[in-house]
């Protein structure tokens, strides 16, 4: 039937709307898709981007500068870092090594090791920027630099890994869509306070590092950290004198065991303070500062309130200061510059309020708020790595410097791993009869447990019967109660936390850390121990979250059902037969109700004959024929223990008889006897 004009005219619209809206859907822009986008390409992000590379995922790094690390190439202002690089420790180890290593990365190459690339105790900055450029580059990291990320914000889509996701927009207007968002800037916004004349004061990353600059001066520096005492440093011998004020006394790392509080290698000003050089210190809130600047250029320090009962026309000298009502005034001599030494936030500006990026409250709001997991509090799929998540540990443990972010780094590469990729945390099983040396390999050699103290643990899953378990190293001891869920891995049979800590009073600004017999030497008194030591918490269940938020002050897991402290060690060198080893091997055979004693074939023949029930060591060695081969070299090393009898003086079966019985018996009496047990870490090769 033939079609009426109408009809086709009809039809010729229809196509051309069809086509013009394929078109308009066809030209829309696909933006550039990653399942992990980093913004960052310091230390954290340079991390955070070899764990993903070596499992294969798909991430980039978005880096403003032209090379990584940024940062560095700017501050320290005066080029000393103050990251220790203790290139010998008597060790091969190189787990072990890394404890005194505070400045590599954690990677598979060993020539990645910061060791080979500075012989200084204390490096300069300018090695850093190399070291981290040589760390992108010799390991190939997916990193684009010159790429400035100006804006984030969420995108709703139910396909997405969590609901939504995230819209990077660069200082180019170029759009990048990622599934799971990691910011890695840290912190690097100076901290400035706003008070009358503070627009004569100069900032610490633009005051001049020339210290001629300042001879013959008389400097005010605003600030007590490392920043404030490295400027003093730098002009000490050149100035009139010095003084400093903040408002807080000075923190000494030696004395707070926080590595972020003031270090030796900057604290000349408080020798020339104590010993009466001119120099000195002050406390005060900079917010009730002001300055008034005099004909002369001069800077003099008054108080806020004095200027608000001033005419705001009146000029400096017309000005009452402190001086004319309390003659000492301790800051009423003049000032020829002021320092601002604030240190530095986190930059908020560019998060758009739908990723509720919230910072935190008092003393850490300088960083964003975010869960022991490192995950913002706001925002599923946004975390946090590096200095810029140290709010979980501020003042407590190294989370804000490369050696301790370095592990959290992996650890939440872990956590992210078996979120999105179905991977466990790696567990490996080992026989109870490991248990003791697992633990006491870990307390001596690993940098994670080391560095990262009361913040991340290793946490032991008993098997059905204890008769095995598994070992997870370096988890988040924040979020213990979702382990579970974090892990893939099930806590059904109890379950030890193996964690470093200080000794609960040792550590504070007004602590006396060199006081006499301030170390505790004696196992039985190992709960007193001060310096850091190992301590192990026993639950009979994974502690709930309540349990969590309800743990004391300052403790941090909840209390467990049995706790072990291991009596710290001169040589953090834990490994002391007596004093170290046997208290451990008590603890944990009271708590699993059995015996982790290791014993030769002859006992453990003796107590397949007399038991229901063997030790794991005959269970798991002698009784599927492994296990000591004798040698007269090895029964003759037993007998002088008093191990085993002299089987070549009895005679009679009564005899040898008697002599098993007597041994029996001493056996199966206490598990103190001297000698009378083998509980060393590789007895075997010992023997």
């Amino acid at each position: 039937m033939a079609l009426t004009a109408a009809q086709c005219a009809w039809g010729l619209l229809l196509n051309f709307v069809f086509y013009t809206g394929s078109s308009c859907i066809d030209s829309a822009p696909v933006l550039p898709h990653h399942n992990y986008c980093i913004i960052g390409a310091g230390p954290s992000g340079l991390q955070m981007a070899y764990f993903l590379h070596r499992a294969g995922r798909d991430y980039v790094v978005f880096e403003r500068g032209h090379a990584p690390g940024s940062f560095f190439t700017l501050y320290p202002r005066h080029r000393k870092l103050i990251s220790i690089n203790k290139r010998y420790t008597g060790k091969s180890n190189s787990e072990f090594n890394l404890r005194h290593d505070w400045n590599s990365l954690l990677s598979h190459d060993s020539r990645l090791l910061f060791r080979h690339y500075s012989r200084d105790f204390f490096p300069d900055a300018d090695t850093m920027v190399r070291y981290l450029e040589d760390f992108a580059s010799m390991l190939e990291l997916q990193v684009q630099y010159n790429i400035a990320i100006v804006h984030v914000r969420l995108e709703k889509d139910s396909q997405a890994w969590n609901g939504h996701y995230f819209i990077l927009t660069d200082h180019k207007s170029q759009s990048y869509r990622c599934s799971l968002l990691l910011i890695a800037t840290g912190t690097w916004v100076p901290n400035v306070v706003h008070f009358p004349g503070s627009e004569y004061v100069e900032g610490y990353e633009s005051v001049s590092i020339n210290p001629e600059d300042f001879a013959g001066q008389t400097v005010l520096i605003l600030g007590r950290g490392n920043s404030a005492f490295e400027t003093a440093e730098n002009i000490l011998g050149v100035t009139n004198f010095i003084h400093m004020v903040s408002r807080s006394r000075v923190r000494l790392s030696w004395a707070t065991h926080y590595v972020g509080d003031l270090r030796a290698i900057n604290n000349g000003l408080l020798d020339t303070y104590q010993l009466k050089s001119l120099d000195g210190l002050l406390e005060g809130d900079l917010e009730d500062l002001a300055i008034v600047k005099d004909k002369k250029g001069k800077l003099h320090i008054t108080l806020k309130f004095y200027l608000e009962n001033s005419n705001s026309s009146a000029s400096a000298e017309s000005i009452t200061l402190p001086q004319d009502e309390l003659d000492n005034f301790a800051t009423r001599a003049p000032y020829d510059r002021v320092i601002r030494c604030l240190g530095w936030k986190f930059d908020f500006s560019i998060y758009n309020r739908s990723l509720r990026l919230m910072p935190g409250k008092g003393n850490k709001k300088k960083y964003p708020l975010i869960k022991p997991s490192y995950e913002s509090r706001g925002t599923r799929g946004l975390f946090v790595l590096g200095t810029a998540s140290h709010s979980i540990d501020f003042r407590k443990s190294a989370g804000g410097f490369i050696h301790g972010f370095r592990y959290t780094t992996r650890a939440v590469h872990r956590l992210l791993e078996h979120r999105h990729h179905g991977v466990p945390w790696p567990s490996p099983v080992y026989p109870i009869t490991q248990l003791m040396n697992s633990i006491i390999k870990r307390v001596n050699e690993a940098s994670g447990l080391y560095q990262m103290f009361s913040v991340l643990g290793d946490i032991i899953l008993l098997r059905e019967n204890a008769m095995a378990f598994e070992y997870l190293e370096e988890y988040p001891v924040g979020i213990l109660a979702e382990l579970e869920l974090h892990t893939g891995r099930k806590a059904h049979n109890g379950l030890f936390v193996v964690i470093m800590e200080y000794g609960k009073n040792f550590s504070g600004a007004d602590k006396d850390v060199f006081y006499y017999n301030r170390a505790v030497g004696e196992a039985q008194h190992a709960w007193q121990s001060n310096f850091l030591h190992p301590v192990i918490y026993y639950y009979k269940r994974l502690p709930t979250e309540r349990e969590m938020r309800l743990r004391p002050p300052d403790w941090p897991l909840p209390r467990p059902d049995a706790i072990h402290h291991i009596v710290e060690d001169f040589l953090t060198d834990w490994t002391a037969p007596n004093a170290h080893i046997l208290p451990l091997r008590r603890f944990l055979e009271n708590c699993l109700n059995t015996d982790l004693r290791s014993f030769f074939a002859e006992s453990c023949f003796l107590f397949a004959l007399t038991r229901q029930k063997l030790p794991p060591f005959c269970q798991q060695g002698y009784m599927r024929m492994q296990g000591l081969v004798g040698n007269e070299i090895l029964r003759h090393h037993a007998v002088e223990a008093s191990l085993l009898e002299d089987y070549t003086v009895m005679h009679s079966t009564d005899e040898l008889l008697g002599g098993q019985r007597g041994s029996r018996d001493q056996l199966l009496k206490d598990h103190l006897i001297q000698g009378g047990s083998l509980h060393l870490v590789n007895t075997k090769d010992e023997l």
